[in-house]
């Protein structure tokens, strides 16, 4: 797989919110970097002072739990016996100091990029959010004069509507 081939849509998909973090889970990471999750994790164990607990943390059996009920990572069976790490954006790009390829830098530009993107569309989404409310705000003043035009249409006296005593035909003409 060429290196610039590397949808940012699939790095989005892997990117996941546990405690109140965006992070992505080593065996993602391996799988995008061309490693095994081994291989990711024997090379952060060797430098482990690199990676502070707001870099990467190991998630809990719950959470493992959880994130399986949610279909977002298949089951153990015959798997890893350890729980997974997840690595934070500032871990992420600590890996491209640990991880020396060439391929490992220019998917950590890939990722942080997915990053970026989602951080911009979160703030759009609070921006839209915003307006929203400001809509609303402006809605409810008017609210009561939609409701009195449409009483108004409906009070129409009867017998002054074209249709008041004709029997409505079904069909064509």
């Amino acid at each position: 797989m060429s290196l610039s081939v590397i949808p940012i849509e699939r790095i989005e998909t892997s990117i996941l919110l546990l405690r109140g973090e965006k992070v992505l889970l080593d065996r993602d990471l391996a799988t995008l970097y061309g490693v095994t999750t081994g291989r990711l994790n024997e090379a952060v164990k060797r430098n482990i002072d690199r990676f502070p607990d707001d870099f990467m943390f190991e998630i809990s059996r719950e959470e493992l739990s959880n994130l399986r009920s949610q279909n977002a990572i298949s089951s153990s069976h015959g798997g890893r016996r350890t729980l997974p790490y997840a690595f934070t954006e500032q871990g992420v790009a600590m890996l491209s100091s640990v991880l020396r390829s060439e391929r490992a830098v220019k998917v950590n530009i890939e990722i942080m990029r997915a990053f970026v993107k989602l951080r911009r569309l979160m703030g759009t989404h609070v921006e839209l959010s915003q307006k929203l409310q400001e809509l609303e705000s402006k809605y409810d003043k008017h609210f009561g004069q939609v409701f009195n035009a449409i009483r108004a249409l409906m009070a129409e006296p009867a017998g002054k509507s074209e249709y008041a005593g004709r029997k409505r035909r079904i069909g064509f003409k």
